[in-house]
């Protein structure tokens, strides 16, 4: 459905990330925020949230994509 692609790249430490936030729908009509992060180039990792409406998915995934672009995050 909706998805935020973020990285981040250190040139002092010679460092390229990536943060994913992606808000998707089941058939089970619950909606999942999908978080993945890592290196760029590397596999990296990801956890999956379950939330039962549209709109508490929405936020939990908001709240982390403010997280990120404190910590230094730059949208795609």
């Amino acid at each position: 459905m909706t998805c935020c692609l973020m990285f981040r790249n250190d040139l002092a430490k010679h460092n390229s990330r990536f943060y994913r936030v992606e808000i998707c729908a089941n058939l089970f009509q619950e909606f999942s925020v999908l978080r993945e992060w890592g290196r760029v180039g590397g596999k990296g990792q990801q956890i999956i949230r379950l939330f039962p409406d549209l709109l508490s998915a929405s936020h939990a995934a908001d709240r982390v994509r403010k997280a990120n672009l404190r910590r230094g995050y730059l949208r795609a």
